[in-house]
């Protein structure tokens, strides 16, 4: 990987684009033994620990939101990326499982906003869930049949919906944000050094097997003074962080179900891209299906037990795809949104979504763009 990114950045090349090919391509595929892997504990020369303040976090605290108790939080940074702490799965046997079942049946519920709802009428993305359920607890028939709403989705955005389109935020265009992911966020990010954050936006990301999210920076937000949190469920990633420059080399690393990054400092504004989904270690697929070692839920906890019919259809979503939720604080203190016209939810003449990230091949939107949403074939062009 140092030998590719060094003839990369030789040959005058961008190097993230050529790194971010080289581990989405699917024939050959990639070697993957220079990914940086914290969950095996493979010391990596760039890895370093990262001590954590179990003050900020009492036990019971982080029990009322499936967390373990801080001391026995296993953080890394990384050499070169100050601001940037890795959290190998935090969580409590057995409780991931309740905030798959979140992402899945609950937040992509209206009146939050997915990317059906830019081809599909209201009344079709109503009760994705439920339109979908039923199919997914059934066994494979072995022949092929229609993708499910459930399936089919690849983002939702809670709280300030952001506009794919101007790349904005805007005071209306908002759903409350989720009071059980507030508290998650609340107790990760106070654990890390940040007290008060307050969750005001998220992106859930819905990768199939095939999927990839393209090379972008996540600079919308008013105030980057406050970190961005990322949480992974289900299936493993190949992560990019690349540097404040497109054509910086990125480090590759592994994510996997129930990791946590937070990006924060001179870490905030970094280049980073998935390019590849690739299968959860065996322990981490245990730990996710484990329900029974799910301890009773703290009183006062936003946690609740997951229904086992609920739970068959988690577990089938699951066994193919992943998801990622990136939640931000968007204002700071006395910022304010500058006044804007309403905005709708925007569709496209081709019933695709817009992309995460439209970027000009010249600099000039109106020419050749590529598109960095979740995509089964990312980047695209449109």
């Amino acid at each position: 990987m140092a030998k590719m990114a060094a003839s990369v950045v030789e040959s005058g090349e961008d190097a993230f684009r050529k790194i971010f090919k080289f581990y989405k391509r699917r024939d050959p595929p990639p070697d993957l033994k220079n990914v940086t892997d914290f969950c095996s504990g493979a010391a990596g020369e760039k890895i370093v620990s990262v001590e954590l303040n179990p003050a900020a976090l009492r036990d019971e605290d982080a029990a009322m939101v499936g967390l373990k108790p801080v001391r026995d939080w296993r953080a890394f940074g990384l050499q070169g990326y100050p601001g940037f702490i890795f959290i190998s799965n935090p969580f409590l046997r057995g409780s991931q499982a309740y905030w798959v079942r979140q992402c899945l049946k609950t937040y992509p519920q209206k009146p939050n906003v997915c990317n059906l709802d830019m081809h599909m009428s209201p009344s079709d993305t109503q009760d994705i869930w439920g339109r979908s359920a039923q199919v997914l607890r059934s066994p494979p028939s072995g022949k092929s049949q229609a993708k499910t709403l459930l399936e089919r989705l690849r983002w939702v955005t809670l709280g300030f919906h952001y506009n794919w389109d101007t790349k904005t935020y805007s005071a209306n265009h908002f759903t409350p944000f989720p009071a059980d992911l507030q508290a998650l966020s609340f107790r990760i990010t106070a654990a890390c050094g940040f007290p008060g954050f307050s969750s005001e936006a998220a992106i859930l990301n819905y990768y199939r097997s095939d999927s990839s999210l393209g090379i972008h920076v996540d600079e919308s937000e008013l105030d980057h003074s406050w970190p961005l949190l990322s949480l992974s469920f289900g299936q493993s990633a190949v992560f990019l962080l690349g540097g404040p420059h497109k054509h910086d080399a990125p480090t590759a690393m592994f994510m996997h179900s129930g990791d946590v990054m937070l990006m924060s400092g001179q870490s905030r504004l970094l280049y980073h891209a998935v390019p590849r989904i690739v299968p959860a270690p065996r322990e981490r697929a245990a730990d996710l299906e484990d329900l029974s070692s799910a301890s009773s839920p703290q009183e006062g906890g936003v946690l609740e037990p997951v229904a086992e019919e609920d739970w068959a259809v988690c577990s089938r979503y699951i066994q193919s795809s992943r998801v990622n939720v990136t939640v931000r604080q968007v204002l700071g203190p006395g910022l304010s949104f500058p006044e804007t016209p309403p905005t709708s939810v925007q569709r496209s003449d081709e019933g695709r979504t817009v992309g995460y990230l439209d970027e000009s091949e010249d600099g000039n939107r109106g020419k050749r763009k590529r598109s960095c949403s979740v995509s089964d074939s990312e980047p695209t062009e449109t």
